[in-house]
């Protein structure tokens, strides 16, 4: 029984919208306009300890639709897991946390987005994947390289 207590735990206990908003502010002129739209993402993400052993995820997208200046829509969600993390080394934790659990919350904003733009009145928008243990990576390479700012 105390071997089974100390296993590895890493589960998904909680996934829902924590935030969402969807502005159209041109409508109904928009809807006339036929051009492609230039489409800007923006994604973060924070993690935050819940209580021993459980973290809330929360994956922010930020969806950005413009026409010339003329803005088309944007959308923003806030999707969120709630995380157990159990058993399991400190570095191990940061890597989870950085890297699996956006990752399992993406396809969910992913979905929303689409949703959204398709209720909204405009064609789907399906955003690409996204590499987030690249983005680690990046991240942690930053950290490691010395400044090169002179302290005077």
């Amino acid at each position: 029984m105390t071997e089974q207590a100390n296993q590895p735990v890493f589960s998904l206990d909680k996934i829902y919208v924590k935030d969402v908003s969807l502005e159209v502010p041109n409508a109904p002129q928009i809807f006339l306009n036929r051009e492609q739209p230039n489409i800007e993402l923006n994604i973060s993400f924070n993690t935050e300890k819940i209580e021993d052993g459980v973290y809330q995820t929360v994956l922010h997208g930020v969806v950005n639709a413009k026409i010339g200046e003329q803005q088309m829509f944007l959308i923003e969600v806030d999707q969120t897991g709630i995380f157990q993390l159990r058993n399991i080394p400190e570095d191990q934790i940061d890597l989870i946390q950085n890297i699996e659990c956006p990752n399992m919350l993406f396809p969910y904003l992913r979905e929303t987005v689409t949703d959204l733009t398709n209720k909204a009145g405009f064609l789907p928008v399906i955003l690409a994947p996204i590499n987030f243990a690249y983005l680690y990576q990046q991240k942690q390479a930053q950290l490691s390289t010395p400044s090169t700012a002179s302290v005077n």
